[in-house]
């Protein structure tokens, strides 16, 4: 298919326009005009970049994309992953906030679907945006399993685990990435227990004062879900192979 058309599915699909961010979402290096083969990953590196070269994919769709609200000079390793991109012929683009926001493709979104939480509603506000979501588990659990369901939903178990809440754990909140400094919307929500990607050393007494269960399943494992789920929205949408690129960080 035109790349433009595909693009401008995406744009519209995912709301890039409408959604204020520091990351410059959308189309951020051009590759070739006709598009067959997709490629997804969490970031624009040098390995996914060489990667879907190899795959001889004609774009690359990342949430962490290379370029931001501030100027990069094109030097160092920035020059060679342009390079890459360029002379592989791959197009590259970016959504980072619609992504995680988003109510069908997020990583939110799917964070709670795969948890089995029900009675789903918005939670999490970043910069004015709602960008997480809330729910409630099907039947009580106690910490022990929920780490089991975030297991399943990651394959792969959380980097850290603070169990400073209730022991019956029923409402959960999900905000992917760097959410650490949501501890006090948390636990203004009521919430039993909160799952986010990174945690700092600040987070511990906020967590303990607070009386909160707080799951840190890892940055990089909580925005998997929306490249992957986004990759199934195109695979069903249109005649175009995709693929997921794999490239954990530990963090």
């Amino acid at each position: 298919m035109q790349r433009k058309d595909l693009i401008d599915h995406l744009n519209e699909y995912l709301r890039v326009e409408e959604v204020e961010d520091k990351s410059q979402n959308g189309l951020q290096v051009e590759g070739p005009h006709e598009v067959r083969r997709v490629a997804f990953a969490v970031d624009a590196c040098q390995a996914s970049f060489e990667r879907a070269v190899a795959e001889e994919a004609q774009l690359l769709i990342v949430h962490h994309g290379l370029f931001w609200s501030e100027p990069l000079r094109l030097i160092g390793p920035h020059f060679r992953r342009v390079k890459t991109l360029i002379e592989g012929r791959c197009g590259l683009y970016a959504v980072h906030l619609p992504l995680d926001m988003h109510p069908v493709v997020g990583n939110n979104a799917e964070m709670v679907r795969l948890l089995k939480l029900e009675e789903r509603r918005p939670f999490g506000v970043y910069h004015g945006l709602e960008i997480g979501f809330a729910g409630r588990l099907d039947s009580p659990l106690d910490i022990s399993m929920l780490i089991g369901r975030l297991v399943e939903a990651l394959d792969r178990p959380p980097l850290r685990v603070l169990d400073h809440g209730s022991e019956e754990i029923e409402d959960v909140g999900c905000v992917s990435g760097g959410a650490a400094s949501m501890m006090d919307q948390a636990a203004e929500a009521g919430l039993d227990a909160f799952i986010t990607g990174e945690t700092d050393h600040a987070s511990f007494h906020e967590v303990a004062e607070r009386r909160l269960n707080v799951l840190f399943a890892g940055h990089y494992a909580t925005e998997t879900l929306g490249v992957k789920a986004l990759a199934r929205h195109i695979e069903e949408q249109f005649d175009l192979d995709t693929m997921f690129f794999d490239i954990p960080t530990g963090m």
